[in-house]
Formats: C-alpha cells, structure tokens, sequence
C-alpha cells in the first residue's frame, strides 16, 4: 500500500527510516575505518618484524631491533632502556622539553620506574595537564614540571633554576625547530646520554641546520625545521658525544658520551651514513590501548 505522502505519520515514519539508515550507514563507516586501522597496524608490524630479519639489522650491537613502545612516539623507549642496559645508570636523572601532557614522550617510562627529572614545555595547558594526571609525581619531589618558551639564551639559566646541574643520565631534545642551537648552548648538565629530534628530509652527508630565530615555532605542517642527522653527528662530536643509533621512525638519534662508548658495546663507525633511518612516519608501535598516566606503586 503507497504511503501518503501528505499524512503527517507516514512523513514522520519516512524520517525516522532515513535517520535509521544514516545511523548504519555511519556505523558500517565507522567498522570499516577501524578494520583498516588494524590491516594497516598489522602491515606495519609485519615489516618491521620482516626488517628486523634482514642483515642490516643483524649485528647485536645495533640498537633498533631492541626498540618498543610504553609511552614513546615510536620506538624510542626501548632503545633507551637497551643503551642504559649498556652502560649502567648514575642518578637516573633525566631533562626533557617539549613534552606536551607528558602522555607521549621518551622520559615516562623512566618516571614510572623511579628515576627523577624535569619537564619543560612551552604551553601553560600542557603544564596544568602534567599536574592533574602525574601531581602525584610532583608531589613526591620525583618530577618537576615548568612553563617555558625555549631558547639558547635561556636553556641553562631554566635547567639551574629548577635544581638541574652537573652530570644527569638522560637529556632529550624535541622542540621542533632550533634543537640543534639549544644542545649546542647546553653547558650546566652534563648527559650521559642525549636523544635529539633530527630531520631526516636531509640525508647523508647533507649537514645542514636552519637559521637560529630565539622566537621560531614550527608550523607542522611542512619539512623545513631542525638539522640534518649529519649536522648532529659533528655537533655531538664537538661536545664529547657519539651517534650510536637512530630508531626506525627516523625522527630520533641517540647519542653517548664518548667515555662511555666502544666497539664492543655499540656499533662503529658511529657517523650518519651507517646509522640514518628515512623518515617513516606511518611507522607505529602500540602498547595496547591508548595511553594514559597516573601513580603507580612501586611493589
């Protein structure tokens, strides 16, 4: 029987079917995007997994096939606990900036495992967000976290200011922009150990740095930032520091200090050309559900 189209009822029959269609129309979308999102993650690990395999990697003294994911970006974390397993840990201090939450960044894991350190960020929000899911931190003295724009002419007076001197573990750099000006300023802690954010567009042997600009902040949005893994290569060199590796993602580079490096422990020559990875940045590890912090327990 044909539907009056006139007849308030069936028009609103006719509504509520559409709106119903739309619904699982949207859901059927919504199951489809998410069935993608797992073909493309177990893609990715199928091939780093395969990559691992190959001879490039083989060598045990390589450090990206020891790398995994608890809060890193990537696979920084494990990189990290792999060269501390090498060398042995002092204070277990650690200095980060550019953290954002703190959420996602190479210095939780850490903190989750009693080491202590600092947190600088630019965003008085990202600040106030540490506070409300890691203040227990703070508030035991293990984390301090502090608003602060980044520059060369300000990275050691913040670093004494909030107790930061002298030889520490672990200092990561990721600011986006002017990394390279600000390691090289760098002169009140002493690391064992520095993670620096290179960018990858130039690879080996370019070496090259954009311009210092005290107020630069990057767009996001295109390749023009940073330096090129070469340029920290000769910069680490300069200050005592060697390039022992770079993780899969090619966003990251890790260097020791030269004291603490060998042949038997990491692996020569320790230049850009044998340890650049390209920028990978569909590369993507999971630790399971999406992170989150807050206390924990030592038990």
């Amino acid at each position: 029987m044909a539907l009056n189209l006139n007849d308030p009822t069936a028009a609103a029959q006719i509504a509520l079917a559409q709106v119903q269609v739309s619904e699982r129309h949207t859901a059927l979308l919504q199951d489809i995007k998410l069935q993608n999102q797992r073909l493309l993650w177990l893609a990715i690990q199928q091939d780093w997994h395969q990559q691992m395999g190959t001879p490039r990697y083989s060598d045990p003294r390589h450090l990206v096939p020891h790398g995994y994911k608890t809060y890193s970006q990537t696979d920084e974390d494990g990189i990290i606990a792999e060269i501390f397993r090498r060398i042995g840990t002092t204070n277990q201090r650690f200095i980060e900036f550019g953290v954002e939450s703190g959420i996602e960044c190479n210095t939780l894991n850490l903190l989750i495992q009693g080491w202590s350190g600092l947190w600088l960020d630019g965003s008085a929000q990202n600040i106030a967000r540490i506070a409300e899911t890691l203040g227990a931190y703070q508030a035991a003295g293990q984390l301090v976290a502090a608003e602060a724009f980044i520059t060369a002419e300000n990275i050691n007076e913040l670093f004494a200011q909030n107790g930061f001197t002298g030889e520490i573990d672990l200092l990561n750099i990721d600011i986006d922009g002017n990394d390279y000006w600000v390691w090289q300023a760098v002169n009140v802690v002493n690391p064992r150990v520095v993670v620096v954010e290179f960018n990858g567009t130039w690879r080996p042997p370019v070496s090259v740095v954009q311009p210092y600009r005290p107020d630069y902040t990057w767009n996001g949005g295109n390749n023009y930032f940073g330096a090129s893994l070469k340029a920290f290569e000769k910069l680490g060199a300069q200050k005592g520091y060697a390039l022992v590796g770079v993780n899969y993602g090619g966003g990251n580079a890790f260097f020791v200090r030269s004291d603490l490096v060998s042949d038997e422990k990491f692996l020569p020559p320790f230049t850009a050309e044998q340890h650049y990875e390209p920028p990978r940045f569909f590369f993507a590890l999971t630790a399971g559900h999406p992170p989150a912090a807050g206390p924990l327990i030592q038990v």
